[in-house]
């Protein structure tokens, strides 16, 4: 047994009770195994970040972000960590999950069966895949 990391822990719930309203909408239709069986958890720590959503099954990420990530380097640094460490990355905009929570859903769910192309950068979303999503799709 690895043993607590009680600072890591602590971080991890006082974010996960200062969610957005977006964050919550999301959580709402992703947990308890809701998204076709897929298990979620959130605020997952990675190394020194903390993952919005995560299933560790798929080892995808899933980061809602407002419109101040927009070409965020801080952003992009993240996503090549989590690369690094073997996670694929989706970010969705906190808008788009609010207003068109199903859209959201289904491209979580394409993610996690291997039907999105390996790098996505449009207005909208963004995705980056790890070496295992590249290799399932060849």
């Amino acid at each position: 047994m690895r043993g607590p990391q009680t600072a890591r822990t602590n971080r991890a719930r006082s974010l996960r009770k200062v969610d957005n309203d977006a964050e919550s909408a999301l959580w709402t239709e992703l947990r308890d195994r809701r998204l076709n069986g897929h298990k979620f958890v959130r605020q997952l720590p990675i190394g020194h970040y903390f993952a919005d959503f995560a299933c560790r099954q798929s080892w995808l990420v899933v980061e809602i972000d407002g419109s101040q990530h927009a070409g965020s380097h801080s952003d992009r640094l993240r996503d090549i960590f989590m690369l690094s460490e073997g996670w694929s990355v989706l970010r969705l905009w906190n808008v788009d999950v609010l207003r068109a929570r199903s859209s959201a859903l289904e491209t979580i769910l394409a993610a996690i069966e291997g039907r999105l192309d390996c790098d996505i950068s449009a207005p909208d979303l963004r995705f980056v895949a790890a070496r295992d999503y590249r290799e399932a799709r060849s």
